[in-house]
């Protein structure tokens, strides 16, 4: 049984992304494991993933970032960045987006994937939600980093909500842990990585990737009991961005 043209042009644009995120890190192995061998040379692995790693797997797959900023990234400033999450892309876009070092949180899940999870499980503050421990530990983790002067990065659905969901819930770890820092909270909007690479497997296309920093949200005047109040108000700013401009398709 032969594949239509259309999904078997889909299917190639999918390995792309694959041999993509796969290459850079063989050709460049020597230096990104240097850069991972010790916390003190963490910003020159961001540099590599950044200006290197991110740049190839975004232009390669003939995504054109489009970026605006409501507030900017101040140098030499820790922050608590969080956004949506659709795709793939996700990552590379949000590399992309922040100048400012940053480590993120993300599943423990995603070492399992080859070549990618070898540095995923070195460089991130890992979580598994369904254990408490993991999760306390993250925030001694994050403390430490956030110690030697670099931001995080968390999407607080926790995973990839359902097709039809347009934002899923937010979990409140980004904000109890933005509050007990005094770091402000950044909301960013993804608003075409699902129409990009989504993580449906016959779809996706190459185009523009508009991206939105929204004005940030400081937290020092904040108590913990707060964190949801500062959850929803996040939230709400970028699913409003989602509803009144919607995924592109072109």
């Amino acid at each position: 049984m032969h594949l239509p043209l259309e999904k078997l042009g889909l299917v190639l644009y999918r390995i792309w992304f694959y041999i993509l995120v796969s290459l850079p890190i063989f050709i460049f192995f020597p230096f990104l494991l240097l850069t991972t061998l010790s916390d003190r040379t963490y910003r020159q692995f961001f540099w590599l993933a950044r200006n290197l790693w991110a740049n190839i797997i975004i232009y390669g797959m003939f995504c054109f970032p489009k970026i605006s900023y409501e507030q900017k990234l101040e140098k030499g400033q820790s922050y608590m960045l969080v956004a949506n999450h659709t795709s793939m892309l996700d990552i590379m876009m949000m590399l992309k987006t922040s100048k400012n070092p940053f480590v993120f949180v993300g599943k423990k899940e995603l070492v399992n994937i080859p070549v990618f999870g070898f540095f995923y499980k070195r460089v991130c503050i890992l979580v598994d939600r369904e254990d408490s421990r993991s999760r306390t530990a993250v925030y001694r983790r994050a403390q430490k980093r956030l110690n030697q002067g670099l931001s995080i990065c968390i999407f607080p659905e926790g995973g990839v909500p359902e097709e039809d969901v347009i934002l899923d819930d937010f979990k409140d770890g980004a904000f109890k842990m933005a509050i007990a820092h005094n770091i402000p909270v950044v909301p960013i909007t993804f608003y075409d990585n699902k129409s990009r690479f989504p993580f449906t497997f016959f779809s996706g296309s190459p185009g523009i990737a508009r991206v939105k920093v929204h004005s940030f949200f400081k937290t020092k005047e904040l108590m913990e009991n707060q964190k949801s109040e500062l959850r929803e108000q996040v939230r709400t700013i970028i699913l409003k961005e989602l509803q009144n401009r919607p995924f592109n398709r072109n």
